[in-house]
């Protein structure tokens, strides 16, 4: 059984899946991961959920404001191995239910058009594609996408 957690970035359990994202996200973006690294820093998040299967963490996901009526998702990650089982919808729903409890409006996120898994979890979950905003907005290979709230 999945459990969740809400936390923040300071989580340590947080921080290793992380690194297993990062590392899976070197591969996949290969030249240009560079400059999406600059903005997927961890530090201070006040918004994080550790997704966990018999005590062993299993997926995370995080979100910090975007403006006043907006959160930006960032950090979804489950790995390879575990996906397939609802952890992604858990924890990307426990995000929206939590900026909702906060008052926000809309969650927004960006994700590479290569991530197919990513780009099926997130229009199954009644995200809308969208125009790329703010350091995305120029990137070929970025997609972005919205859900209100």
């Amino acid at each position: 059984m999945t459990t969740l957690q809400r936390t923040n970035s300071e989580n340590k359990d947080f921080q290793n899946l992380v690194l297993e994202l990062d590392k899976d996200l070197a591969k996949k973006n290969g030249d240009s991961n560079d400059f999406f690294a600059q903005y997927n820093k961890i530090d201070l998040i006040k918004n994080v959920v550790v997704a966990f299967n018999d005590n062993l963490p299993v997926g995370c996901g995080a979100m910090k404001e975007y403006d006043k009526t907006t959160m930006e998702i960032k950090r979804m990650f489950v790995p390879i191995e575990m996906r397939g089982q609802g952890i992604a919808v858990a924890v990307l729903n426990e995000l929206e239910n939590w900026a909702k409890e906060l008052g926000y409006e809309k969650c927004i996120l960006e994700t590479g058009k290569k991530m197919l898994d990513a780009i099926g979890l997130y229009k199954k979950s009644g995200y809308k594609l969208i125009s790329n905003y703010g350091q995305y907005k120029l990137i070929e290979s970025s997609i972005c996408f919205e859900k209100e709230l």
